[in-house]
């Protein structure tokens, strides 16, 4: 069997593992399921947590800031266009709308910057899993 087939067959049970996984099935399940030895099935699970962990923690470190950013900068730009529109406009109804956009636009932006405590220690507990991960690591590697 050549590596290619390996890699695709691991593949395939892995996304089985995890969809059945999702359905509620316990490993003992999923093992009697996919007719498959229960340590395979550990292994697997080990691995698919640790590729969901490398996922989200390149999502908060990478993705999560450059969204955060581009976020307050599109409500920034919503306020400035609106507060024109109240500067120009005369139409009393148009005004009001753009006013009640700019109370949405502030509470948005306030729901967003007094949120970011959350993502300041979503970045800590993954830093702090980095490191532990890493003495782990080293550990491993000093009794090999």
């Amino acid at each position: 069997m050549t590596s290619k087939v390996q890699l695709e067959q691991m593949s395939w049970r892995r996304d089985r593992v995890l969809e059945l996984s999702s359905q509620g099935f316990n490993q003992s399940d999923i093992a009697r399921v996919l007719q498959i030895d229960k340590g395979v099935i550990s292994r697997d699970m080990a691995y698919l947590r640790h590729q969901a962990q490398e996922r989200m923690k390149t999502h908060i470190q990478k993705t999560m800031p450059i969204e955060y950013q581009k976020g307050i900068a599109a409500i920034d730009q919503v306020l400035r266009m609106c507060w024109g529109i109240v500067g120009k406009s005369n139409d009393e109804r148009i005004r009001l709308q753009a006013l009640a956009l700019i109370d949405q636009c502030n509470s948005h932006k306030m729901d967003m910057v007094t949120n970011g405590s959350i993502i300041s220690d979503a970045l800590k507990y993954v830093k702090g899993k980095a490191e532990k991960l890493g003495q782990q690591q080293q550990v491993k590697a000093v009794e090999e």
